[in-house]
């Protein structure tokens, strides 16, 4: 069978050289012949040359490549952190002007000193470009070429091996046509030329191109890290200078400090127990006249003439004599605090204080309702409606704080103010750390569409809504 299919080709191939002329039968002739040796070594009738030496050094190149572009990214990403650390240390230092009153000592030398730091951020965002990223661009510039160089040598195999099996088919064939074997002996030679030129360079450059990557790994980290070692050993001294003018205002104005104290805590049972206490006259606190329902009173108590409805519970309410008997909800109150008002207490102070205790912790109590949680203005655990709008696996909104300029096609620019919906990755092993992958919320809403919206942005130019 196998045999068969092979005399079918080159019957094909024979009828193809014979028919066109000129220009367009060389053409044929040529794709025919490449076409057919192709289909011969795939089936194992034809030998290819092979150069297992080649084909490992393309193997490193391909993953000298990979490597690069990884690091080359990562090495964006370290840039964009840098810049916006910078951003977030200005802020803070413009903070501490506004608040440095310009009485207070050491006033110019906080300014000089948040100066300093702005300039120092900003050095050293430079020197990270200049000598990381601009020398990882010339490093992966060279890639390109080789990568197209190596393509074209596998063309150009393919027609030394086309016109190696040409001539040998006529050599070996019964009816010898010299002029043609001359003719395929002379593509021959000129298909080996071209393919061992190339080949030959490319065999020089790629070993020389993989055994580069150690000394630029080296220099890149190396200066980063001295950028780095430079950078923390000017912002300490920046540092201690901050704390030294500090220290001095600290110790000018340590007299007339206020000091910051807790809240002290109340330990009173009458503030621990949220209960009601009863009223003075042993009444249930189940009375109907003291129900309350929704902040409001009973009819009943509102008609009630003496009574008084305190305002807040440091606010003394209006009471009735104290001679009067107790009406309405608020008699026990007014009671309480009337006695509170004599001046002759005598043994019954201590229940005074007592009464009046419970009087102001009842307050809370009467007042407190219970509410579903709600997170802006939604009730917990219910749906929001506008998850329907979402898109498919969105996962929540970040809003971003900086101007983000896209360097690659699957990345998403931002604009400060920006609200960005985030989304899953399809594949999460394409994930990189510090990345997250979105659609603006206003490209969703207008177009419903991921494919041509959606990319990658980092995650510290943003801030998670919400």
């Amino acid at each position: 069978m196998m045999e068969l299919l092979l005399a079918n080709v080159r019957e094909m191939l024979f009828f193809f050289r014979l028919s066109p002329t000129g220009f367009m039968g060389e053409l044929i002739t040529l794709a025919t012949s490449k076409w057919l040796s192709e289909v011969l070594q795939k089936l194992g009738k034809a030998d290819e040359t092979k150069d297992e030496q080649f084909e490992q050094c393309v193997q490193n190149f391909n993953k000298q490549l990979t490597e690069g572009s990884k690091l080359q990214k990562d090495l964006r990403t370290y840039l964009a952190s840098v810049k916006a650390m910078h951003e977030a240390s200005k802020k803070l230092t413009e903070c501490l002007q506004e608040v440095y009153e310009p009485e207070w000592p050491g006033r110019d030398d906080t300014n000089k000193i948040a100066e300093n730091n702005d300039l120092l951020w900003v050095d050293f965002h430079q020197k990270l470009v200049d000598q990381a990223l601009l020398t990882m661009d010339t490093y992966l510039g060279q890639f390109p070429d080789i990568k197209s160089r190596i393509a074209k040598r596998g063309r150009k195999l393919v027609d030394y091996d086309s016109a190696r099996h040409h001539f040998e088919s006529l050599q070996t064939a019964k009816k010898k046509d010299e002029t043609k074997i001359a003719k395929a002996e002379e593509e021959l030679v000129k298909a080996q030329k071209v393919f061992e030129e190339m080949n030959l360079d490319l065999q020089e450059e790629l070993p020389s191109l993989w055994n580069s990557r150690v000394g630029f790994y080296v220099n890149t980290f190396q200066s980063i890290a001295g950028l780095e070692e430079n950078f923390h050993k000017e912002m300490g001294k920046l540092n201690q200078n901050l704390n030294d003018v500090l220290v001095t205002l600290d110790k000018q104005y340590s007299s007339n400090a206020f000091p910051i104290k807790a809240q002290p805590s109340d330990s009173a049972p009458a503030k621990a127990n949220k209960s009601p206490s009863p009223p003075p006259d042993g009444s249930p606190i189940t009375s109907p006249e003291i129900k309350t329902v929704n902040h409001e009173l009973e009819p009943s108590s509102l008609e009630t003439p003496g009574a008084g409805i305190p305002k807040s519970p440091s606010q003394p309410a209006e009471t009735a004599p104290a001679t009067a008997e107790p009406a309405g909800p608020e008699a026990p109150h007014a009671s309480a605090e009337a006695a509170g008002t004599e001046a002759a207490a005598g043994a019954k102070a201590p229940k005074t204080e007592t009464d009046s205790g419970s009087a102001s912790s009842s307050l809370p109590a009467v007042v407190v309702e219970t509410f579903p949680a709600t997170v802006n203005g939604t009730e917990e655990g219910s749906t929001p409606s506008e998850r329907a709008d979402m898109p498919p696996g969105f996962l929540f909104k970040v809003q971003a704080m900086h101007d983000y300029v896209a360097t690659d096609s699957d990345e998403l620019p931002l604009k400060a103010g920006d609200v960005v919906l985030v989304i899953p990755f399809d594949n999460p092993d394409e994930q990189d750390e510090g990345w997250l992958m979105g659609v603006k919320e206003a490209d969703w809403l207008q177009h419903k569409e991921l494919d041509q919206s959606r990319g990658v942005f980092p995650e510290n130019f943003t801030e998670r809504v919400q």
